[in-house]
């Protein structure tokens, strides 16, 4: 069997957009409304952004002997099934046009890559996991029990 684990942590580019906007929020507030007022809003600004970036980059998929995790749930690897790497356009239709509405989803936007797990539990409404990842054969490899080199 398989390990694997990696955060969904965003980009540093999503971090640099922050910070320009949180720049931009001071100037626009604290030029007519002065000094004070500009730094309650970027801070503001800047707090919310902090914690939503830390809320949404903090998904993990987590991958053991016993069990997957990918954000918040967790299933038991007896009751996984296929597993396919998707990137490219595949992970983009898989997110897109081609889901299941009752599949359970751990999207991410800025990840490249996509893992689609079967789900053979009969008590489980989601016919398939579909998660997002940055490396999704190394994720598949995995769950299948085999080794992929490293990138």
């Amino acid at each position: 069997m398989g390990s694997y684990r990696e955060s969904l942590r965003v980009p540093v580019s999503w971090w640099i957009i922050a910070a320009a906007a949180v720049i931009t929020l001071f100037v626009i507030t604290a030029v007519p409304a002065g000094l004070i007022a500009g730094i309650i809003v970027g801070g503001l600004a800047a707090v919310l952004l902090v914690a939503l970036f830390v809320r949404y980059g903090g998904a993990r998929v987590e991958v053991d002997d016993v069990r997957l995790r990918a954000g918040r749930a967790e299933i038991d690897r007896s009751y996984l099934g296929t597993v396919e790497a998707l990137t490219g356009e595949d992970a983009r239709l898989a997110f897109g046009r081609d889901c299941d509405p009752k599949a359970y989803l751990v999207l991410r936007s800025y990840l490249p890559g996509a893992v689609r797990v079967q789900i053979t539990d009969p008590g489980d409404p989601a016919p398939y996991w579909l998660i997002a990842t940055r490396h999704p054969d190394r994720l598949a490899a995995a769950l299948s029990g085999h080794s992929v080199g490293r990138s």
